[in-house]
């Protein structure tokens, strides 16, 4: 029987290693459900980590993991410590790594835009 210091390290270890790409489509998908765009969720990820619309689809064409998508990000956004709510049951303003919260920052700001919240307010404008 794993502990949960275990658990939170096989977990921790799949989202790190799993592809920006193969993640993507599920954002999109939850956007479109909800009549919002794919350009609109590209528009929150560059937002977020400076990439080009180019640089941002040779990553997800690339197979780039979580960890490295956010390591090698052109220039995280600094207004993205304005982002604050709960996602997955958990305080996004409390996760500790770093590469974590960058994860969650994205989950939740995909959360804003299929709830409906304006794009001004999503990129903290």
């Amino acid at each position: 029987m794993r502990n949960c210091t275990e658990e939170y390290a096989v977990a921790r270890h799949k989202i790190y290693t799993m592809s920006v790409g193969r993640v993507y489509p599920l954002y999109i998908a939850k956007a479109e459900k909800k009549g919002r765009t794919k350009a609109e969720v590209d528009e929150i990820i560059r937002w977020l980590t400076g990439y080009s619309q180019s640089e941002l689809e040779a990553r997800l064409r690339d197979q780039t993991d979580f960890e490295t998508f956010f390591a090698e990000a052109p220039l995280l956004n600094p207004s993205r410590s304005l982002i604050t709510g709960l996602i997955c049951g958990v305080r996004v303003e409390e996760i500790e790594e770093p590469t974590m919260r960058e994860i969650r920052y994205l989950d939740k700001l995909v959360d804003e835009l299929a709830k409906g919240r304006a794009m001004e307010k999503i990129l903290r404008k």
